[in-house]
């Protein structure tokens, strides 16, 4: 029953994604896609003093990957940076499949997607929103104006998972696109 409820949530945020549309002069603008399954988007990050104000992001994927960003951005709304970098880690921890993660209230929606640490392919998917996060806050902090309506633009950054295989050879991610986690 577990397992529907997560599908479920997952479905709803795919179909419905939290904070989809674009901010008016965001601090920092991170542009990544994955090529490996064609997933794209521009996450925009308003911050004031050293808290996320304001988070939406624009873009296409798969069900996972807008889940994912989605129920991120419902979680970094309003939290300091150092929150959203705690959060980032503790997502990384369930994408390991790490067991105190699973159980990790503090993740809320976002232990729906616990069922992708089974299927290494599909953990890049994942990963993406929370990749652009990482290089947003980065950029962020290097920079002592912020970055203000700068974009910066990567491709293949996905972070690689310690523990995951490669995809097998011969993968084609268009033929499993879509598909939830069993």
């Amino acid at each position: 029953m577990l397992e529907s409820i997560f599908k479920e949530i997952i479905l709803d945020h795919y179909r419905k994604p939290r904070n989809k549309g674009a901010i008016d002069g965001p601090t920092v603008t991170i542009a990544m896609r994955n090529p490996l399954c064609g997933d794209e988007i521009e996450l925009m990050l308003a911050i004031e003093g050293d808290a996320i104000a304001d988070v939406r992001f624009k873009g296409q994927g798969c069900a996972i990957s807008v889940a994912s960003t989605s129920m991120m951005t419902q979680a970094l709304k309003g939290k300091p940076l150092e929150e959203a970098v705690d959060l980032e880690q503790r997502f990384l921890a369930l994408m390991r499949g790490e067991e105190a993660a699973q159980d990790d209230r503090r993740l809320g929606d976002l232990r729906a997607l616990q069922g992708v640490a089974k299927l290494p392919v599909r953990i890049k998917c994942a990963l993406l929103g929370w990749n652009a996060l990482d290089e947003a806050i980065k950029a962020h902090r290097k920079s002592d104006r912020g970055l203000i309506g700068e974009k910066l633009e990567f491709e293949d950054l996905t972070a690689e998972v310690p523990g995951a295989e490669p995809p097998p050879a011969g993968f084609d991610p268009r033929k499993v696109k879509g598909e939830l986690p069993e």
